[in-house]
């Protein structure tokens, strides 16, 4: 994706360009539902926040700084969107488990209910494990190759944060990992 066509689409769709619209869509539709997925972890919910992904993109247009790098400030967005996306799965279950123990409902349709929620396609290995800020902080670092700083600005945290962050998830993916090199009698040591 280069980043001179993403801004000058960008501009296009401010001015009611539909086909600029469509252009950025093909463009950055790959990108957007592989660093969804990474973040949520399964398709639907993945698919569910790429529609919102496109639809916050379109009524957050006019509030772009053509100024600034596109794709950043588009992978915030992303992130915003699956943080959303996890508050209100997190809102259904309390809601669930509150109708739960009420008795509001019977206890077959909750639990099917909570089933559905917590049901995962495929999980990342090693990623998954971690907490969303956590996530978020890598898949960022590793998958997009943002530096720390742009990070930063992306997330909308101290640059301290974000290395804290990052030393964190780091610690744990090493921890995980040699914990299961050890279950596969595996050395982790690099020559």
């Amino acid at each position: 994706m280069e980043e001179r066509l993403l801004r000058a689409w960008a501009v296009r769709m401010c001015e009611g360009d539909e086909a600029a619209f469509q252009s950025l869509f093909e463009a950055t539709r790959a990108h957007t539902y592989s660093m969804i997925y990474y973040l949520v972890g399964s398709e639907k919910e993945a698919e569910d926040v790429m529609s919102e992904v496109y639809i916050a993109l379109f009524r957050s247009l006019p509030l772009y700084d053509i100024g600034r790098p596109f794709l950043p400030w588009f992978n915030g967005l992303i992130i915003r969107q699956v943080r959303n996306q996890k508050r209100k799965v997190w809102r259904n279950f309390r809601l669930l488990e509150k109708a739960k123990a009420v008795g509001h409902r019977e206890q077959g349709a909750v639990d099917a209910e909570l089933e559905a929620i917590n049901q995962k396609d495929e999980v990342l290995p090693y990623v998954k494990g971690l907490s969303h800020k956590l996530q978020e902080v890598i898949v960022l670092r590793y998958y997009q190759d943002y530096s720390l700083e742009t990070i930063a600005e992306v997330l909308d945290l101290p640059l301290g944060t974000v290395k804290s962050r990052h030393h964190a998830a780091l610690k744990k993916l090493r921890l995980r990992m040699g914990e299961l090199a050890d279950e596969r009698g595996v050395s982790m040591y690099v020559h």
